[in-house]
């Protein structure tokens, strides 16, 4: 366990633990908090209350989004690229002029190399693995185990040299980054990642905490959530 510090900044009091904003306290500050404690369902769907979700189930099953011993627990149906795309409603982060922003989330999937996950903050779209046209997100596709960071811009995508990190099956890693005004810092699993040029950050473009996973074979799959966070605070 880390140790809980605190901070002012943009005259806002910010706890963190080491590269993690924990939480934030003040006017102006905009955030989404989740902790594995509960979820908003639907009574009839069982759906979570607070995302916009998308579904592909062609395959055998559902594909589903519940909380599941303190975390959410994602299920795709057991067709190739079916499973759930994930959106907060309300687009409420701007990466644009003096507001630091924080998103991170620790997960973990069964089968690391046959899945595709997109974790961040991006601009609403009902498909964000192959759709979508703005946002800072990680990304690991099906085939490979490498996890990396893209800022797209309109389409136009600056995307890590090489992974920042990678994903192994049923093994928890945390993803995390911080808009500090400027430009995007990342880490994985706390460790400070290469800095990518900003030349396609989404600075126009209110974005939105966004989760997509679907299985890259006939099987279900999952994905585990035990956190994830969104921190936005004005300027000062």
């Amino acid at each position: 366990m880390g140790t809980t510090h605190s901070k002012w900044l943009n005259r806002r009091l910010v706890y963190y633990d080491g590269a993690s904003w924990l939480d934030a306290i003040g006017s102006g500050v905009k955030k989404y908090l989740f902790d594995g404690a509960a979820l908003p369902t639907d009574d009839t769907t069982g759906d979570p209350t607070e995302f916009t979700m998308t579904v592909v189930e062609a395959g055998a099953g559902n594909s589903t989004a519940v909380l599941s011993d303190g975390k959410l627990l994602i299920t795709s149906a057991a067709n190739e690229n079916d499973g759930v795309n994930l959106q907060l409603k309300g687009e409420a982060f701007l990466l644009s002029g003096a507001t630091p922003c924080y998103f991170g989330i620790k997960f973990q999937t069964n089968d690391a190399d046959q899945v595709d996950i997109l974790v961040g903050l991006c601009i609403t779209d009902t498909t964000l693995l192959g759709g979508m046209t703005d946002g800072v997100y990680f990304e690991s596709l099906d085939g490979s185990t490498d996890v990396n960071l893209v800022l797209e811009k309109d389409s136009t995508e600056t995307t890590s040299a090489s992974a920042v990190g990678t994903l192994a099956d049923a093994t928890d890693i945390t993803l995390e980054f911080v808009y500090d005004g400027t430009n995007i810092n990342s880490w994985v699993n706390g460790t400070l990642q290469t800095q990518l040029v900003n030349t396609n950050l989404p600075d126009d473009e209110q974005l939105t905490l966004s989760v997509a996973f679907l299985t890259g074979e006939a099987v279900a799959n999952t994905m585990s959530i035990d956190w994830m966070r969104a921190i936005q605070l004005p300027a000062s």
